[in-house]
């Protein structure tokens, strides 16, 4: 394992920023499942970051054999907890991650953004996890969102892709947008089948807090934000890559 770095410690929520917000679990989780369903294959996911489960509960609706793939132990005891019996953990680094076979499906929500060396984990998935004909769900913040234009416009950040002290404190390395995600997909051998947005967000996910406990935000509102966020890809970003050996 990598003992330069703490994960428990990145997860843990501090007084400047929360590792992960409400809105990320109760809504854009559910958009971005909605937004891999008509990509995912017949077969068994492999969930690279599975934190504390949530998103897993989400990929066992679609499959009663996922694994998952965690390095901090106060993530993992509590995903084992949230899900008995019903998701095979691996505790480990992606560096050092030894799986028995290949997977048609490989999830990483919100993860890429976080390795030391993210080239390095996508050449592993393309050469030694991903099946064949397997597809790679990947989706990063995106750093042309409008919330973070805004923020640069504000002056609380310098410029859009910019990695703030709060996200490095959490384990963020890099913010990426859709060419510099592609640039290291291409790089590991992977090509694109598919990109796009998920949901119009010009609002930090802690005002999106704040906003989704009262009754100003409706459902409509946010299927609203969802569709033009599609259509204009400039919020979190899913990329669905495949090896380039195969043939679709």
């Amino acid at each position: 394992m990598n003992i330069t770095r703490d994960y428990d410690t990145e997860i843990t929520d501090t007084g400047s920023r929360k590792y992960a917000y409400n809105f990320d679990f109760d809504v854009m989780h559910g958009f971005m499942i909605r937004s891999f369903t008509p990509f995912f294959l017949p077969g068994s996911p492999l969930e690279l970051g599975s934190y504390k489960g949530d998103f897993t509960q989400r990929l066992l609706a679609h499959s009663d054999d996922v694994t998952c793939v965690e390095a901090s132990a106060a993530a993992i005891d509590e995903a084992r907890a949230s899900l008995p019996g019903r998701a095979t953990f691996v505790h480990s680094t992606f560096e050092s991650a030894q799986l028995p076979r290949r997977y048609d499906n490989i999830v990483l929500t919100h993860v890429l953004e976080h390795l030391d060396d993210p080239v390095a984990l996508l050449r592993r998935i393309n050469l030694e996890w991903l099946s064949d004909t397997g597809r790679l769900f990947l989706v990063c913040p995106n750093a042309n969102a409008p919330s973070r234009q805004i923020a640069v416009k504000m002056g609380l950040i310098s410029h859009n892709a910019a990695v703030t002290p709060a996200e490095r404190e959490h384990g963020h390395r890099t913010t990426y947008s859709l060419d510099t995600l592609e640039r290291d997909a291409a790089s590991a051998g992977l090509r694109t089948l598919h990109r796009s947005g998920i949901f119009f967000k010009a609002l930090a996910n802690f005002q999106w807090d704040r906003l989704l406990a009262t009754d100003i935000i409706s459902p409509g509102y946010l299927e609203g934000c969802y569709m033009l966020g599609r259509v204009d890809g400039i919020p979190d970003m899913p990329f669905l890559g495949i090896p380039a050996r195969s043939v679709v």
